[in-house]
């Protein structure tokens, strides 16, 4: 709007003439100065100005602005298998022109117009308004209170720019500690969560964070080892996950029983697991699982350090004697069978209700079959049992991290 407020803690003799024509001044030599920044700007188009990004460091270790772009259009390729509706040539031109506008005399005068006036001059350039908004919200979200774009061209540059800080940072080894975090690594990594889980972006985090460090090294950079940058990342993905999921009533300790059993790297798949199994645990036969599940872990942890030796070894079924210990045996055998196939499909809470079957048959075993006897043989073959109990629990969720 061509209008402007000024607040000044003064009474005037001349009804504020004074200070508003003393303001009007200043703030039409400030528009002046953006006016003069527009026209030149506009000279040069924003991919002209890309070789200019050389000059501007991104870090002292991890190369320039210029690197950083192309780095991000190199991902956009990882992307799209994860976002099957973007338009390929439309993220790779957003990424290469993302950085632009640094380089222009407008963001150095007003640097919070970063991005902002890239979209401006996207558009004047004749680029597609879809460029111009991954343009201007690449940055996005910065915070939990901004914006998280929707648009799959806007998504995939926003997460090309956030992962390929986040991997340049953890493979430098400049991670976040308690009371620092000079690079916004916390701000970025919620920022790919945000990204991930509002737009259920189905991506395989770990071969993402492979594929950006794998960039970093074509560039010459040093870098520390592949498989602790991509342990470390995980790992502050899992921490950040639990701060943003909390206030959603999310369990942290339900995160941690899914991240740790390794290998789920899909944020997507690991919170519609985490939901399954809150699920399962709010009811009386997931209570009692878990204890029946912690019952059966500590018996054979005191048992394995006492005998000095582990008791995983499969169950020999013709030492199977009283009916219980058959019954439990049948059935951990049956869950098994169902569960891997509902895993597979992604059914959790079908993979959930199978492990809920196995209440009744461990609480029957308990009740009546002693582990404890004197022949060593039967003794270790009912040990084996109660780890089968465990490791059947296993894999769907690592039941030793949930608490309470």
């Amino acid at each position: 709007a061509p209008r402007f407020v000024i607040v000044a803690n003064t009474t005037t003799r001349d009804g504020g003439a004074a200070v508003v024509a003393g303001n009007e001044r200043v703030l039409r030599a400030r528009l002046a100065d953006a006016r003069f920044f527009w026209d030149q700007d506009r000279r040069v188009k924003l991919e002209d100005r890309v070789p200019a990004l050389r000059n501007i460091i991104f870090h002292a270790r991890l190369g320039s602005m210029e690197d950083k772009v192309f780095r991000m259009k190199s991902l956009i390729d990882d992307l799209l298998r994860s976002l099957p509706n973007l338009d390929v040539n439309s993220a790779r031109s957003a990424a290469l022109l993302a950085k632009a506008d640094l380089t222009t005399g407008m963001v150095g005068e007003f640097p919070e117009l970063q991005g902002v006036m890239g979209r401006y001059y996207a558009l004047a350039e004749g680029e597609t308004a879809e460029v111009a908004e991954a343009i201007a919200q690449h940055y996005s979200p910065l915070g939990p209170n901004d914006s998280c774009p929707s648009e799959p061209t806007a998504v995939a540059v926003a997460l090309a720019d956030k992962i390929d800080t986040l991997v340049g940072f953890f493979a430098i080894d400049e991670k976040p500690t308690g009371s620092r975090d000079p690079y916004a690594l916390r701000r970025a990594v919620l920022g790919v969560i945000r990204l991930v889980v509002e737009n259920r972006t189905r991506m395989p985090l770990s071969e993402i964070i492979q594929n950006s460090w794998q960039l970093y090294k074509n560039q010459g950079k040093q870098l520390s080892d592949l498989e602790k940058t991509n342990a470390d990342l995980l790992s502050f993905f899992a921490d950040r996950l639990k701060v943003a999921l909390r206030e959603k009533g999310v369990r942290h300790d339900l995160i941690d029983a899914v991240f740790s059993l390794g290998g789920e790297d899909d944020l997507v798949r690991l919170l519609e697991r985490v939901e399954a199994l809150g699920a399962l645990l709010d009811s009386d036969d997931g209570a009692n699982l878990l204890v029946a599940y912690r019952r059966a872990a500590n018996i054979v942890r005191i048992e394995s350090k006492k005998d000095k030796r582990s008791y995983d070894d499969a169950v020999d079924r013709k030492l199977l004697r009283e009916t219980d210990e058959k019954t439990l045996a049948s059935a951990l055998a049956g869950a098994t069978e169902r569960v891997d196939p509902l895993l597979a499909d992604e059914d959790f809470s079908g993979a959930m209700a199978a492990l809920a079957g196995l209440r009744s048959p461990i609480d029957d075993f308990f009740d009546h079959v002693t582990v404890n006897v004197d022949d060593p043989a039967l003794r270790a073959n009912r040990l084996a049992l109660l780890s089968e109990i465990t490791a059947t629990m296993n894999r769907i969720a690592d039941f030793s991290r949930i608490e309470g």
